[in-house]
């Protein structure tokens, strides 16, 4: 049975941007076909409230492959597009100037197939962070229905170079 989700949406503006992509990406090192969100409807800490805007578009790199003729967006890219999401809120909360990668994820359910032309939003809501590991409830929302669900680890890299 699919849980409620993490807060109402209905009490947000999600025709909106507040935090654009050029901002996104001053935390968020991935590029190109790695970026896997359009930017940020609404965030505010206090509230432990994050959520993602993301569009599925006819010319993404997966459409071709996954599932030819009906192309589904790949469950591990939803997964992927909501540690961005947590990365970039932990960046915000913590600012201690680390890159926070995918550690891990718990609780996993897919729940309804993500396809071209679907816009849906990721919400994230921290149950833990530190400055070297985060710990988030994340969903997926497409139509006003629960798509996706998982609890997501996230890590501290070390900086690029080693160390």
């Amino acid at each position: 049975m699919p849980q409620d989700l993490l807060f109402d949406l209905d009490s947000i503006d999600l025709t909106e941007t507040q935090i654009p992509m050029e901002a996104v990406r001053a935390h968020n090192p991935q590029r190109f076909e790695f970026e896997q969100l359009d930017g940020i409807a609404y965030f505010n800490p206090e509230e432990k409230i994050a959520v993602a805007a993301r569009t599925l578009c006819e010319d993404e790199f997966w459409t071709k492959g996954h599932m030819p003729g009906r192309p589904i967006f790949p469950g591990v890219l939803l997964l992927e597009a909501a540690a961005q999401l947590c990365s970039f809120y932990t960046c915000m909360a913590v600012e201690t100037g680390n890159v926070y990668g995918f550690g891990g994820a718990d609780r996993v359910r897919f729940r309804r197939v993500l396809e071209v032309g679907d816009s849906f939003h990721l919400l994230a809501s921290p149950v833990n962070i530190s400055a070297r590991r985060s710990l988030f409830k994340t969903q997926a929302v497409v139509e006003g229905r629960l798509a996706f669900e998982a609890s997501i680890f996230g890590i501290a890299l070390p900086p690029a170079g080693g160390e």
